[in-house]
């Protein structure tokens, strides 16, 4: 199913593009087409808000091209190899990479790469790292719910008990470790309470009036 949407979404990106930006999104995406597939896709569970290859200026005057822009929040999302950004960089590359990630800062727009190796043996941290992120950011997914958070709203209104990470586990099919993510970010974003707010370490969430309004507004 991701393969196929992801091929309808760059088609689309491509009939809205021209010259250069063009030129990038005819190329093969390996890394991209990974970073969506491993991270954000079932982060935010859909390309809504997404424009691939998203062009910007730098003070320089060079223009530059972000991998996967998330507009609603302005993240620059990039997936980067060993090889090219790191082992083979020469110096002016370097400066220029610097120079990149300056700019995007002062156009207010939040750097987060991605490396290969990353994606490829710990993808369950790089999602549980970018929940993180998104919780504390109050207008992630533009003020609604990610596919994860829909799950855990929808299947928690069927319990007759607290929520905890055992059942995000089994709902998402996920591990503890990004389950615990989704419900941080939850927890952060007002759409659970977590029972016995004095312990460190919480156990046991019950849904804020919040999730279930929003979960039925996108219903």
């Amino acid at each position: 199913m991701f393969e196929k949407e992801f091929r309808n979404f760059v088609e689309a990106q491509k009939r809205d593009a021209t010259g250069r930006r063009l030129e990038m999104l005819e190329k093969e995406m390996i890394g991209e087409e990974k970073m969506f597939k491993e991270v954000l896709w079932p982060v935010f569970g859909s390309f809504k808000g997404f424009i691939m290859q998203y062009e910007l200026v730098t003070f320089t005057g060079v223009t530059m091209y972000v991998d996967a822009y998330y507009e609603p929040n302005r993240i620059a999302f990039e997936s980067e190899g060993f090889v090219a950004h790191a082992e083979n960089i020469t110096r002016d590359r370097f400066d220029f990479e610097r120079n990149r990630v300056r700019s995007m800062a002062s156009k207010g727009i939040t750097y987060y790469p991605y490396t290969w190796d990353e994606m490829n043996k710990k993808p369950e941290v790089c999602r549980s790292a970018l929940y993180e992120f998104l919780g504390k950011n109050r207008n992630a997914a533009n003020g609604g719910l990610t596919l994860y958070e829909r799950e855990v709203v929808r299947n928690a209104l069927l319990l007759e008990r607290t929520v905890r990470v055992a059942d995000v586990c089994e709902w998402l099919g996920r591990s503890a470790d990004v389950s615990r993510g989704v419900l941080k970010s939850m927890t952060e974003k007002s759409l659970l309470k977590p029972m016995r707010n004095d312990r460190i370490r919480h156990h046991e969430y019950q849904l804020d009036e919040r999730a279930i309004k929003l979960v039925r507004n996108q219903i």
